[in-house]
């Protein structure tokens, strides 16, 4: 649709904001080059100067003796030289400590200089990335000049769902009777009471609806005004309307707070590639192929409120803290405590983030077993991984899933075989089949205590993402596999996913610095199995290569599988690629090549496709407009009771809770059994079966009114994913019958009858 174009009133437009942040981008990009150019100097300890030989410490300049007005005193003039040259080597000695000295006054000045640059360049990049995605944001609904309800409606599916907690918090008279509200909801799934807090992670939106309470309490104590507002005029049909902006408004404050959380991760990302590579070229390589392959690495500036959006910053956080960890050989407690707390910061939000955290365990398992990591430093880190599962547990209220995913198994069996390891290393086998006994038993015991656990718990009916995966392998479908799998971004990761990474360098360099890693790596455990005098003291020096390395294969194998995963994919590979900055991988290339004609060739070579990509994100522009659902919704405010209760496909189901509070009984969060078994009966609709049948599982769900969407009898998002083919898999019985959904179009009666009809949606009331 085109763009409409929306005018503010001459009074608002005096009012507007200053110039967009893009006018200063061409600027602060020049900055950004150019900042980098110093730190490849102060980088480079500065040459010593020679001390022995005609050279002299310091400043001192060459001279040679006095001579004697008495050339007739011949040995007053030999005591003089020999006593000239005995001073001048005790002084040529003192000052060779003082230019030691004077060197390592400048290191530690360069070293702090290093850390403040860090710290500078990453709080710039992470203000860049804070103002991209806010401008791709605005340039693709023009949030701007929407109106409450329009800024709702483009909250779809589950982000509606999530934000409509926020709203109900910031809305109730106290935080607290809000907090009680949502804790004993009974409008998500009518009539059951839930704790949404439990079943949804919502404890970033409890967050951010206490600190919206507090700003605007203390801005209004203080007359302080956060939003301005004006009327909009839109195109005909659609009314005049009011738009506000501003911090003060709850869905600008909501996303906002958003981006400068995954600004905040940008910088996290410029530290760790530099932490991670040892110069600030690394960070800096990390942050371009950030941006180059930005539309693969997030999708945060389409879809804010999603579970990810809060969670996947810890997860560099954490992987940063993890790989400190890895390269210390003495790492304080404080190391640990934080690995923890980024831990539970990690999984509070999303439920899919224990799945990521098995993927890490199943890294470092097989480092302990061959000996990159250290016994000691190893039981610290799993040990602090049980602790933050019991906390995630004990704050989300008991929530049985935390003891019962793969995670929290293998923290377990590793647990297990760190007790077991010298009994069997007493039965006197050869070190390879050490090594293969304590992996296969690892992994047969994780997957039957995963198992056992879940049986006990009473949660084996909850959709995982790891059962998703073994559909995929599996080939198996069923009605609850195929409504997520036929989703786009469950799907196998697309062809041209590959040739993207390619077109901007990315996988290239990955793929030949993970050929170097495990060409290493093959080399040192071959010398461990050959020689029982290699030095161990190696493999603990590369372990935090191979632990980016075997999570670089766990990523790329899950991405492949499901490309939603692509988030977490895109970014590893990104700082994967700040190891071409690492001299201990590649000195030998710098030895011959200039290490900066090395990797500003190589930036130059990424950025012709890289802006590329920049330009046709930027050039995205569009404006949000539902019409039909904004009509469906005025209507259901207007004309139904406020405990009339609606069923429907799930996404809309998410806007009708949000913007009407009117109860629904299913909704997008689709992992609960109930929730499934009661969406299934809902989606009945759009199945074979009679109209009867549908009609009286409807009534023993409450159900006062049905949203029929036409576009849901015919929509097909790929072969076997249309709802008539997924209903005639599940319900092969029905499948000569006709499809209930044209039947209801043409004539609702006499079981249902419409009540309400307009371009896309249907309201019919259930007789």
């Amino acid at each position: 649709m085109p763009r409409q174009r929306r005018k503010k009133p001459e009074a608002a437009a005096s009012k507007a904001r200053p110039a967009s942040p893009r006018s200063t981008r061409p600027r602060r990009r020049g900055r950004a080059a150019g900042a980098g150019e110093p730190e490849a100097e102060a980088d480079q300890p500065a040459p010593r100067r020679p001390v022995s030989g005609g050279s002299l410490p310091g400043s001192a300049r060459p001279h040679s003796p006095r001579r004697s007005r008495k050339p007739r005193a011949q040995n007053g003039v030999r005591v003089e030289v020999l006593t000239q040259s005995f001073l001048r080597r005790r002084f040529q000695g003192l000052g060779c400590l003082l230019e030691q000295l004077r060197d390592k006054v400048h290191l530690l000045r360069r070293r702090q200089l290093s850390v403040r640059t860090t710290v500078g360049l990453g709080i710039f990049v992470g203000v860049m990335h804070w103002i991209h995605l806010s401008i791709l944001f605005e340039n693709d609904r023009h949030f701007s000049h929407l109106s409450s309800l329009e800024r709702e409606m483009t909250f779809r599916t589950e982000m509606g769902l999530y934000y409509s907690y926020f709203k109900t918090i910031i809305q109730a008279p106290s935080f607290l009777e809000g907090l009680w509200t949502i804790m004993n909801d009974r409008l998500t799934e009518y009539p059951l009471v839930i704790n949404t807090v439990k079943r949804f992670h919502l404890y970033p939106e409890v967050i951010l609806a206490f600190w919206y309470r507090t700003f605007v309490g203390i801005t209004n104590v203080f007359g302080i005004e956060t939003k301005t507002c004006w009327n909009v005029t839109r195109v005909q049909p659609l009314s005049e309307v009011q738009s506000c902006e501003g911090v003060g408004d709850p869905a600008c404050f909501y996303v906002g707070v958003i981006f400068i959380l995954n600004g905040v991760m940008m910088s996290m990302f410029f530290i760790y590639g530099a932490c991670l590579s040892g110069t600030h070229f690394g960070g800096l390589i990390t942050v371009l192929c950030y941006f180059f392959n930005h539309g693969e690495a997030t999708r945060v500036m389409w879809t804010p409120p999603l579970r990810e959006s809060f969670s996947y910053p810890f997860l560099v956080l954490q992987m940063c803290i993890l790989t400190l960890i890895l390269r210390l050989s003495h790492s304080s407690g404080r190391y640990y405590i934080a690995l923890c707390l980024s831990n539970v910061a990690f999984m509070l939000p999303w439920q899919f983030a224990q799945f990521i955290l098995f993927t890490q365990i199943a890294s470092l398992f097989p480092m302990y077993v061959v000996g990159y990591i250290e016994p000691n430093k190893f039981k610290k880190i799993i040990y602090m991984n049980m602790i933050s599962v019991l906390l995630c547990f004990v704050l989300m209220f008991g929530n049985s899933l935390y003891l019962s995913s793969y995670y929290s198994s293998s923290l377990l069996m590793t647990w297990v075989i760190i007790l077991k390891r010298n009994n069997i290393q007493r039965l006197g086998v050869s070190e390879l089949n050490f090594w293969l006994i304590q992996c296969f038993g690892w992994f047969c015991g994780t997957i039957i205590l995963k198992f056992l656990t879940s049986k006990i718990l009473g949660v084996s009916d909850h959709i995982r993402l790891s059962d998703l995966i073994a559909a995929r392998i599996l080939r198996f479908t069923d009605f609850d596999t195929l409504i997520y799998t036929c989703a786009p971004e469950f799907g196998f990761m697309e062809k041209a996913t590959p040739v993207r990474y390619i077109r901007t360098l990315l996988l290239p360099l990955v793929m030949m610095i993970t050929y170097f890693i495990l060409k290493k790596t093959f080399r040192d455990v071959l010398c461990v199995l050959c020689t029982n005098t290699y030095q161990r003291k190696q493999l603990l020096e590369n372990g935090e290569l191979i632990f980016h390395t075997l999570q670089l294969l766990a990523f790329t194998a899950l991405a492949i599988l499901i490309m939603r995963l692509k988030l977490f994919l895109t970014p590893h590979m990104c700082v994967m690629a700040s190891l071409i900055c690492s001299r201990r991988l590649f000195g030998w290339l710098f030895y011959r090549v200039r290490f900066e004609n090395v990797i500003f060739g190589l930036l130059t070579v990424m950025s012709i496709q890289g802006f590329v990509n920049l330009r046709g994100q930027w050039s995205i522009l569009g404006e949000f407009n539902n019409l039909p659902q904004e009509e469906l919704i005025e209507w259901i405010s207007s004309s139904t009771r406020a405990d009339a209760v609606f069923a429907g496909a799930m996404p809309t189901m998410a806007s009708v809770k949000l913007s009407t509070l009117r109860p629904i009984v299913n909704h997008p969060h689709y992992e609960d059994a109930d929730l499934r078994a009661r969406t299934k009966i809902v989606y009945g609709v759009y199945s074979r079966k009679s109209a009867k049948e549908v009609r009286d599982k409807l009534l023993q769900l409450h159900v006062n009114y049905y949203i029929l969407e036409e576009a849901w009898c015919v929509v097909r998002t790929k072969p076997g994913c249309s709802m008539l083919e997924i209903w005639d898999l599940e319900d092969p019985s029905n499948a000569a019958n006709p499809p209930l959904c044209s039947t209801l179009l043409q004539d609702a009666r006499p079981y249902f009858t419409v009540v309400f009809q307009n371009s896309m949606y249907r309201v019919l009331k259930v007789a």
